[in-house]
Formats: C-alpha cells, sequence, structure tokens
C-alpha cells in the first residue's frame, strides 16, 4: 500500500524510554507504551514525533550520563 493511499489513523506513542513509534489507533496499545500527543495520519504523527524526539538516548543512558557529568563535576 502507498503512503499517499494509506488513510489508517495512528497515535504518536512513547514507552518508558522515551523512545517514539506510531501505532494503529484502531489496535489495542501494546504493552509498555503510551499516548504521545498526536493521533492523525501517518505523516502527521511521524511530523509530530521529529519534531518532539530531540534526543535519541534512551530515558535511562541520559540521566546515567547525567550522573556522571555531575560526579565528573565534584570529583575534578
Amino acid at each position: 500500500m502507498d503512503q499517499e493511499e494509506d488513510k489508517t489513523i495512528y497515535h504518536a506513542v512513547m514507552n518508558h524510554e522515551e523512545q517514539y513509534s506510531i501505532w494503529p489507533a484502531h489496535k489495542p496499545m501494546p504493552a509498555g507504551w503510551r499516548e504521545a500527543g498526536k493521533t492523525g495520519l501517518k505523516s502527521e504523527c511521524l511530523a509530530f514525533i521529529e519534531e518532539v524526539w530531540t534526543d535519541m538516548r534512551p530515558l535511562s543512558l541520559r540521566r546515567k550520563m547525567e550522573q556522571d557529568a555531575k560526579v565528573s563535576q565534584v570529583e575534578g
């Protein structure tokens, strides 16, 4: 199916690591994912994700790196 023919409505979804994806709105939400604030056509949801997902690192990695940076500042 061509993307331009795709009239499916999607949700932009996010997991516990703040990683984004899209999910068909008519299907039950997969475990571990929640709506991220945008529902619409595939292109609309992907544009939303591109705008808001500016740091591709998982949340746990970002937190660890922030913690390591604070420790380095205290030690250095």
